[in-house]
């Protein structure tokens, strides 16, 4: 194992800084029908190219492994499009190249995004949980029927069903279960009923997205013609649950997300705490080694440049730890964790007073709590985060440009 060449006191005594492990994304972008609202880069109708662009996808694996090569990795996560309908030995194939090239941790999080009408049996499971594959992350989305086709979705409540207790038969003991409220014709009863079902399966960590209309889907075209739930509507929707799923004794981690206590996702937490992660596949994104980056988000063009050693890069952005700030403020306030004085002061050499100052009205409000210098928002401060979070942003941003004028002033006393 190589060694940063960091320093840390330790005891009194200097220690070597071990590197930042490193989370592994690998995009699938294969569906059986594309859903009507999904704005992800994915395509239906494409499996005539999916042993090309697991050939491209290794061969993107290897050249990059090099420069990963000082960094542990302990998550891999295969996300899409609907990364299950590859199948388990294509599957088995890219994951052969991780552990190959890559120094994997002997305890990783795996994480396979499937449908539920891909995942109905035993076999398939265990075949996945013997290539390595631990975890799980399955599409419900809703558990009435009617919503399902109403979205585009191919399977039924009853498939997912059959898919957990596969999923459990097949010993994987990690299950994910996404869910997504505001659905056009949805009520909050018909919400909460879904939510019950999902709680009689017992896994071990859900996630609960509201329903967006992004610019460009056939739901964005369709929007006039549904009955999609206001946003009074989507909000009551989102409370209940929040305090439902507390009860049922899952932790509200990050805004979207509730886990079972240790269940929470390892390679989500990267996002969200400024954790260095690779990306491959087109229109996947990685930050690692200060440098933002993107893949193209077209299959032929990706597939193409990797065969021919041209670039596939579609943008880049160096970004130093230090300017990392409104990053840290923007993410850590989405997660139970939330923002901390003494950590944004020494990573940022910044004051955090500012700050404070801008959460306080929210605090006052019950959107926010303090405590021992970490702010965190509420469940209803969940709600607002976009506002609360855009207050953080602009007190800081004022706090840069004082400190900015005072330096161009050669007045030390405030930037020092």
């Amino acid at each position: 194992m190589r060694w940063h060449s960091t320093i840390k006191k330790m005891n009194g005594k200097k220690v070597p800084c071990l590197p930042p492990t490193l989370g592994l994304y690998i995009h699938i972008p294969f569906c059986k029908s594309k859903c009507i609202y999904c704005d992800f880069y994915s395509l239906a109708g494409a499996e005539e190219a999916m042993d090309r662009y697991v050939s491209a996808l290794i061969r993107q694996l290897e050249e990059l492994a090099p420069r990963c090569r000082a960094n542990p990795v302990d998550t891999v996560y295969f996300g899409g499009g609907t990364p299950s309908y590859l199948g388990v030995k294509r599957l088995k194939k890219i994951l052969k190249a991780v552990f190959h090239g890559y120094q994997v941790t002997k305890d990783p999080e795996i994480t396979l995004e499937a449908n539920p009408d891909s995942l109905e049996d035993k076999r398939t499971v265990s075949a996945l949980r013997r290539a390595g594959i631990n975890r799980i992350s399955l599409g419900v989305q809703s558990a009435a029927d009617g919503e399902l086709r109403t979205i585009g979705r191919v399977h039924t409540f009853a498939q997912a069903e059959a898919a957990v207790e596969a999923v459990r038969r097949g010993k994987i003991s990690n299950l994910s279960l996404d869910l997504i409220y505001g659905l056009p014709g949805q009520s909050l009863e018909s919400w909460q009923s879904t939510v019950e079902k999902i709680l009689a399966l017992e896994p071990e960590h859900l996630s609960c997205y509201g329903l967006k209309v992004e610019e460009g889907t056939p739901l964005w075209q369709r929007q006039g013609e549904l009955e999609l739930p206001d946003d009074d509507l989507q909000a009551d929707m989102y409370l209940w649950a929040a305090q439902r799923l507390t009860a049922a004794g899952y932790e509200h981690y990050e805004i979207s997300n509730f886990a079972k206590p240790g269940r929470q996702s390892r390679h989500n937490m990267k996002y969200w705490t400024l954790q260095p992660y690779a990306g491959f596949g087109p229109g996947a994104h990685s930050d690692f080694g200060d440098v933002r980056y993107a893949w193209v988000r077209d299959l032929e063009t990706f597939c193409r440049g990797v065969e021919t050693g041209e670039s596939v890069l579609a943008e880049s952005e160096r970004i130093p730890p230090r300017d990392r700030d409104t990053e840290y403020l923007m993410l850590g306030l989405r997660t139970a964790r939330g923002i901390g004085r003494r950590e944004f002061e020494s990573r940022f050499r910044l004051p955090f007073a500012p700050i404070a100052a801008a959460l306080e009205p929210f605090r006052a409000r019950g959107w926010a709590v303090e405590e021992d210098g970490r702010w965190r928002l509420t469940a209803e401060g969940f709600l607002l985060s976009n506002q609360i979070i855009l207050s953080a942003l602009e007190a800081l941003g004022r706090e840069k440009e004082r400190r900015q004028r005072a330096a161009q002033n050669h007045d030390f006393r405030v930037t020092g």
